[in-house]
C-alpha cells in the first residue's frame, strides 16, 4: 500500500520522509498549492503594528512560513505578544521561526483533537480577553479581503471581548501536479485499493471531487479530523479511518489500513 500526502507541498516532504525512514512507501501529492497573498503590503503592516496586539493566531503552518517570509527588513517577534497554534505542527513551526517557546499557546500533546475547540480552554487560561487586540493569520481561495476559514474561534474571543482582526498571510490554489505527480495521481485512480489517501483538510477533499468527479468508491482515505472524516464519507470514499494529525497516531492508523 502507498500513502498518498496530500498536504501543501512543504509539509508533504516531511510526511513522506518520516514514513519512508518506517519502510512505509509514500509519495507527495499536494492538492492544495501555497502562493503568497495577493497583497502583501497588508502582511507587512501586520508586522509593523504586531506589538500593539496581545495574540496572534495562526491557523496552520502556511500561515506560519507566508507570515515570516514577509516579515519586513528590522521587525522581531515583540515582547509580551502571545502567538496561538491549533495543532503541533503550526507550535513546532512557530518556534523554528523564531518565537520564544514561553509564547506559543498550544494544545497538550495529549489532547485527542488538534482544532480551534482544542485551543479555546488554552487560550481561556491566558486571558482576560476584555479589551485585548488579537490577529488572525489565515488564507484565501477565491482573493477574499479577509481570508477563508472557520470563525469558531474569532467568535469566542469577541464573546470574551477581544477585537479580533483578519490578515490573510497566504492564498490557496488548485495544485499543479508535474509529471511524476500525474503518474501517481493516475496510479491512483487505477488501483485505489493499492493506496491510501491521507487527508489533512475538507479543501483538500474539493480538489479531489473536482479531479475526479464520483470516482472515489472503492478508494480508502484516513482522515485527521472527525470533520474531514464525514466529508470524505459524503465524497464517497468507501472506507475512511480516523486519527488525530499526531505522527504516532497517523503511523498507527496507516499500519491499520494495511493489516485491512
Amino acid at each position: 500500500m502507498r500513502v498518498l500526502v496530500t498536504r501543501p507541498a512543504a509539509q508533504a516532504r516531511d510526511w513522506v520522509a518520516r514514513f519512508e525512514a518506517q519502510g512505509i512507501d509514500a509519495a507527495a501529492l499536494p492538492l492544495i498549492a501555497i502562493e503568497p497573498p495577493d497583497d502583501t503590503a497588508v502582511v507587512q503592516a501586520a508586522w509593523r503594528d504586531l506589538a500593539a496586539r496581545r495574540l496572534a493566531v495562526f491557523v496552520s503552518p502556511n500561515a506560519v512560513a507566508q507570515f515570516f517570509r514577509q516579515r519586513p527588513t528590522g521587525c522581531g517577534w515583540p515582547d509580551g505578544v502571545l502567538a496561538a497554534a491549533p495543532g503541533p505542527g503550526t507550535g513546532a513551526a512557530l518556534r523554528e521561526a523564531g518565537v520564544p517557546t514561553a509564547a506559543v499557546l498550544e494544545p497538550p500533546a495529549a489532547s485527542p483533537s488538534f482544532d480551534s475547540e482544542a485551543l479555546w480552554p488554552v487560550l481561556q487560561a491566558a486571558g482576560p480577553w476584555a479589551g485585548r487586540s488579537v490577529l488572525v493569520l489565515r488564507g484565501s481561495v477565491d482573493g477574499e479581503a479577509l481570508g477563508r476559514g472557520r470563525e469558531w474561534l474569532a467568535q469566542q474571543l469577541r464573546a470574551a471581548g477581544a477585537t479580533v482582526d483578519f490578515v490573510v498571510a497566504y492564498r490557496r490554489a488548485a495544485p499543479r501536479f508535474d509529471a511524476a505527480q500525474q503518474a501517481c495521481w493516475q496510479a491512483a485512480l487505477a488501483a485505489p485499493r493499492e493506496h491510501l489517501w491521507l487527508l489533512s483538510s475538507s479543501e483538500a477533499l474539493d480538489q479531489l471531487e473536482a479531479l475526479a468527479p464520483g470516482a472515489w468508491g472503492p478508494a480508502q482515505a484516513l482522515a485527521t479530523h472527525a470533520r474531514i472524516a464525514e466529508r470524505a464519507r459524503s465524497a464517497g470514499f468507501g472506507r475512511v479511518i480516523e486519527a488525530p494529525p499526531a505522527w504516532p497516531a497517523v503511523l498507527a492508523a496507516v499500519g491499520q489500513a494495511a493489516g485491512g
